[in-house]
């Protein structure tokens, strides 16, 4: 449970608190999709729904922020819709987790610092929509997420439809191998590319049922594996847009970030909103699948860890 240490700043909902105390499944769920990866009402009604989704497979959802400096686990509905309409909310990683809580701000949590949150809950698995990695052109900017770090040394089941496919997929691919943590295709052969099924890379491992996700999660941490593991689970093929076609959306929306000088934090948002423009609102669409889909699996695999 809670470390006595974060508890002076750490809210847990007595939804997740009852849960974890009773050893029922709980899902963490991340909160920059909400402040920082899709407009407000879509958000708002996402987060909502992905938690249904969580609670449908028998699951508890813990929707994870900080709101006024306080590390939420677990969100009200209230304080759901509030987020989803915040401007100005920080996105927090590792490096500025403990800055927004000491200063009193508000913001969505990454994949690294949802992760580093759900650890001190107690929470072992996590639904995010893609992670972050190494972005393209990192060999001059070393632009590269810390959600691989946090892969590698914090042990939670992190499940989403592979890294964004914004990024540079097979050297995000390489920095995982490097660090050691366990990249696994559910079933599939192919590493997912976010909103689409496919990309040019072979998935490093396969499994293909929460059970087998869960009894390897077992035998890593019985040999002393510290770190996380990344579970790259395919959008739904009605929902998917083909590889190729999101190929030159994503590479005018470079192309402009790189003119007008976007960088750091900054970058993934900004490709996000011009993709989502050039798609029509398709890629919101197929994000919001790809959410779903991750969450339904994730409440099956955290089900199979309490087996």
């Amino acid at each position: 449970m809670l470390p006595d240490s974060v508890r002076a700043f750490t809210d847990i909902m007595p939804e997740v608190a009852a849960a974890l105390g009773q050893g029922q499944p709980v899902v963490a769920l991340e909160s920059t999709i909400i402040t920082h990866g899709m407009p407000y009402p879509d958000n708002e009604r996402m987060a909502a729904r992905v938690e249904d989704i969580v609670r449908s497979e028998g699951a508890v959802p813990a929707t994870i922020a900080v709101a006024d400096g306080r590390l939420c686990v677990g969100l009200s509905g209230e304080m759901r819709a509030a987020l989803a309409q915040t401007a100005g909310a920080m996105k927090l990683s590792r490096g500025d987790l403990a800055f927004a809580i000491a200063e009193g701000r508000t913001g969505g949590t990454t994949v690294a610092a949802t992760m580093m949150a759900s650890h001190l809950a107690g929470i072992g698995v996590f639904a995010t929509g893609g992670i972050g990695g190494v972005h393209k052109g990192a060999e001059t900017s070393f632009d590269i997420s810390a959600d691989l770090d946090e892969l590698a040394r914090t042990p939670i089941i992190v499940v989403s439809a592979g890294a964004k496919a914004i990024l540079d997929i097979e050297k995000t691919l390489e920095v995982l191998e490097t660090k050691g943590v366990p990249v696994i295709g559910y079933g599939t052969d192919i590493l997912p590319a976010f909103w689409s099924r496919q990309s040019p890379y072979k998935a490093p491992l396969r499994l293909d049922s929460p059970d087998a996700i869960a009894r390897f999660h077992r035998v890593r941490l019985a040999l002393g594996g510290h770190g996380g593991m990344l579970i790259a689970n395919p959008v739904p093929a009605a929902s998917e847009i083909a590889a190729d076609i999101m190929a030159g959306h994503i590479a005018a929306a470079q192309a402009d970030a790189a003119r007008e000088g976007v960088s750091g934090k900054a970058v993934t948002p900004f490709l996000l909103d011009r993709i989502l423009k050039a798609t029509g609102g398709a890629s919101l669409a197929t994000n919001i699948a790809l959410v779903e889909n991750n969450a339904r699996l994730a409440a099956q695999i955290a089900r199979a860890l309490r087996g």
